[in-house]
């Protein structure tokens, strides 16, 4: 049977996970190869990564197939490009190789030399200098939020403990409150939500267009009340307060201390290379 020869044969090679033919490495075919097309082998161990996944013997021996005609062909493509190769084409081939070295070089003196920590101290001279980037798109808040069905007892007496949300006793009557009626409950007074997170709980919009600190907004639908404090508010167009604002400018602070990093980096190896001998210039240039 064709895929009972294909199943025996499918534990006989191996490819590299990668699934790239070109870039599959050159092994000793000692060491257990079992196919090989020019210099490139398969090797067996690796084939477990192909065929694992198969529900039947059909299958693997499918996937085998499947892969090792992938395999010998994109080897196949690629020796014929390089054998149609120009040097126009060569040279991008460097410039784009060197650039990958370069890239991983880099990045490798920043994972392993930069200063990633960035001080609240640092944090806040660069909000203080750069408040242009740091312009509210859209209304945030902080406060609570509670969704009750519209029988729940007592609802006079939970909104005006809400409207004090710095007691402690307003908070724990809060907390058993919601623990025992509520279907949904936040409190977020340290913590900035956008409008349209909350949105997504609310019936409407229209608490929104009154935005405001110190204000409760009471909405209604035909199974539940919404209940929201708002403890502190910032609205579209204004500053960012820096503690919302800090997530960006702990990457904008490393993106530019990364810039500066590598263009040091940049100037020494240079100097290095000027300073041990490596470069050398010659006076001997052509005037024109």
């Amino acid at each position: 049977m064709r895929y009972s020869h294909l199943y025996t044969l499918a534990f006989g090679f191996a490819v590299v996970v990668c699934l790239s033919g070109c870039n599959l490495l050159h092994r000793d075919a000692k060491q257990g190869a079992v196919a090989q097309l020019g210099n490139y082998y398969l090797y067996q161990a690796d084939l477990n990564a192909v065929t694992r996944h198969a529900a039947t013997p059909e299958d693997s021996a499918r996937y085998a197939e499947q892969f090792i005609r992938r395999w010998a062909t994109d080897i196949l493509q690629y020796q014929e490009g390089k054998n149609h190769s120009t040097p126009e084409l060569e040279a991008l081939v460097e410039d784009y190789r060197r650039s990958l070295y370069v890239a991983e070089y880099e990045q490798h003196l920043v994972d392993k030399r930069m200063p990633k920590t960035v001080s609240d101290a640092e944090a806040d001279t660069f909000y203080v200098h750069h408040p242009e980037r740091f312009i509210l798109q859209e209304n945030i808040l902080q406060g609570a939020l509670l969704v009750i069905p519209n029988d729940a007892p007592a609802q006079a007496e939970l909104c005006k403990r809400l409207n004090d949300l710095t007691d402690e006793e307003n908070l724990e009557y809060i907390e058993k409150y919601a623990y025992q009626y509520a279907s949904g409950y936040e409190l977020f007074t340290n913590q900035w939500r956008t409008g349209n997170q909350i949105l997504m709980r609310m019936p409407t919009n229209d608490w929104q267009k009154t935005l405001a600190a110190g204000k409760q907004y009471a909405e209604q639908d035909t199974a539940s009340v919404y209940l929201l404090q708002v403890t502190d508010c910032r609205l579209a167009g204004e500053a960012m307060p820096v503690d919302y604002a800090r997530q960006s400018i702990e990457k904008m602070i490393l993106a530019e201390r990364r810039v500066s990093f590598l263009q040091k980096q940049r100037l020494q190896l240079y100097e290095d290379a000027v300073r041990f001998g490596k470069l050398k210039i010659t006076n001997n240039q052509t005037t024109h």
